[in-house]
């Protein structure tokens, strides 16, 4: 390639992105006209609205089933956790639909009409005589279940797809786009914080002051209002073609490999089959030394006709790696489950604690019980601030290393803060059954421990999104979001698991269940000293995969490069 035409190419590249990406009329983008953050913007705004909804939900849910619905709280607590687990694993399915099938726009546009339509639901039941809790209580609850999970269906159509499109706006093989993206995750963050931190404050306060009702009507005003404005930005999106089944290409791998397991694996990878980087409009990834068996599935078979060459005999190094990857992930999706149990007590038995103290703050206000998670949002937004402005900069210069300290790393310090948190909240919990003062412990005694799963929060779970979102192959980004999810998900189910095992055992030959329907009788200092083993256990575990874990490795080149198909690899930390 000559000088002159290198300089063109370059300049091509500065003016359009060729990531695979078109704008809303199916053209390669113009860089200065799309993505970058003057559509992720637009894009935030939504996730500010949705997450405002959510957890002006989630917090009240525990509160609302047993002041409102009179269940005891060991039920309580299960059907939140229910609740959750459901929200946070129908991501997987929407996120499969978003990659495959609809796009992540279509997704985001169809689950957010059905977000509304449980807000709506939700407005109704708790404004309309006839559906009234005190006219009847079990219509009531069955119209309120109906909303609340059809909160959850929109909500895994709408996390997953949202989150990956946002990150989509910015061009990995561009470094200034690069670096932004990775302070996407870190601001997005801070966003949708900023919706938590309003949902558990104005709506909690308008739900106790103003009525249930009312605070539903403001929830999908402000929904409806988001999804205007998300339209609004359609021209500046950057969108990403689907291409049917994201998971098709793995298992073809896997079924050509188990085909080809009596063939010898080559001791030169270079003879495996891959497309030249000028023949895919894709990123291609390099060989590792992992999982070698799948290798097989790009063993070129000599002489086999067309057969051996079809898309379930032979793959590529990329489709193989891709297949690596995902598998790969399976041992930290099952290590971080811990946290995901941790944070799960969060909105639960931490509510419930707070319900039961002292929250008056001053002559004339009282806290509502919810508004406390407010501590955990505030913990999250400057643990995250601190690190994207002060932390990540210092590190860069003292590694020289585009993120500072490693995705799995940031993970870790995570999952430790959390395992503090429970340490925390046993200590604090068993202080207030043992005090013998006629007027209870203040609230504010529970402020470290939500601070503290707040910081755990800004470095875990941000952590998870960025792991989860790059480490996928790039066709799954919106199902990789919902792995992030599922761990959440899962978490809080295994928490309920947990809960009822407890209860059975605590309760055996007559004796008091650590979860009475007095609090005060309760047992959750225990309950939270088990959590912290199993999280500390499990810390050492994480520890062990996380330091074997192999990166993904893409090829240094851009998409598209008219270089000869060498390949220089790049691995993302």
């Amino acid at each position: 390639m000559d000088k002159g035409l290198g300089v063109g190419v370059m300049e091509d590249r500065e003016e359009w992105v060729d990531d695979s990406s078109v704008d809303h009329r199916g053209r390669p983008p113009l860089r200065a006209a799309t993505g970058s953050w003057k559509a992720a913007m637009f894009i935030i705004m939504i996730e500010f609205s949705e997450r405002l909804s959510y957890f002006g939900i989630a917090t009240s849910l525990m509160i609302y089933l047993t002041k409102v619905l009179q269940e005891e709280m060991k039920f309580a607590a299960k059907n939140v956790n229910y609740w959750m687990s459901v929200t946070t694993l129908v991501p997987l399915l929407g996120g499969f639909v978003a990659d495959g099938y609809l796009g992540r726009f279509s997704t985001v546009v169809f689950s957010t009409i059905i977000y509304l339509l449980g807000l709506i639901l939700l407005a109704t039941t708790q404004l309309a005589p006839s559906l009234k809790p005190d006219h009847s209580l079990h219509l009531h609850e069955t119209l309120f279940f109906v909303g609340i999970y059809l909160v959850s269906i929109g909500t895994g159509g709408h996390k997953p797809s949202l989150e990956s499109f946002g990150a989509d706006q910015f061009d990995e093989s561009h470094a200034t786009e690069r670096v932004q993206k990775m302070s996407f995750f870190n601001w997005w963050n801070c966003a949708l914080c900023s919706g938590i931190l309003l949902g558990v404050t104005a709506i909690v306060y308008a739900q106790e002051r103003v009525g249930w009702g009312a605070a539903s009507v403001m929830l999908a005003a402000v929904m409806g209002a988001s999804l205007v404005v998300f339209l609004a930005g359609w021209r500046l999106y950057r969108y990403r073609v689907p291409e049917g089944s994201p998971l098709t290409p793995l298992l073809q791998v896997v079924v050509a490999a188990v085909r080809k397991r009596h063939l010898e694996l080559p001791t030169d990878a270079g003879e495996l089959y891959e497309v030249k980087p000028q023949n895919i409009k894709k990123r291609l990834l390099c060989h590792t030394d992992q999982l070698r068996f799948l290798d097989k599935a790009a063993i070129v078979e000599h002489g086999g006709g067309d057969e051996a060459r079809g898309p379930w005999r032979l793959a590529t190094v990329t489709q193989v790696e891709e297949t690596k990857l995902v598998l790969a992930m399976v041992p930290i999706w099952v290590a971080t489950l811990p946290f995901g149990m941790a944070a799960a007590q969060v909105s639960t038995f931490f509510i419930k604690q707070g319900s039961v103290m002292d929250r008056r703050l001053g002559p004339h206000f009282v806290l509502p019980p919810a508004s406390i998670f407010a501590l955990t949002a505030i913990g999250m937004i400057v643990t995250v601030a601190l690190y994207d402005k002060v932390l990540v900069p210092y590190l860069r210069r003292a590694t020289g290393g585009e993120r500072g300290i490693s995705i799995l790393k940031r993970v870790g310090i995570g999952m430790a803060f959390g395992v503090v948190a429970m340490a925390v909240a046993a200590t604090v919990e068993r202080r207030r059954l043992n005090s013998s003062s006629p007027v209870p412990m203040s609230v504010l005694w529970l402020v470290p421990q939500f601070a503290l799963m707040g910081v755990g929060d800004g470095f875990a779970l941000v952590g998870l999104q960025e792991y989860f979102y790059d480490q996928v192959p790039d066709n799954m980004r919106s199902l990789g979001i919902g792995l992030y999810l599922s761990v959440i998900g899962a978490g809080t189910f295994l928490s309920s698991l947990v809960i009822t095992a407890a209860d059975r055992a605590s309760s055996r030959g007559g004796r008091a269940s650590w979860f009475a329907k007095d609090l005060n009788r309760s047992r959750l200092d225990l309950f939270y000293w088990l959590l912290a083993c199993i999280g500390a256990v499990n810390l050492v575990f994480y520890v062990v995969v996380a330091a074997r874990y192999s990166y993904k490795t893409v090829n240094a080149g851009s998409v598209g490069d008219e270089k000869s198909g060498d390949i220089e690899c790049a691995a993302a930390t």
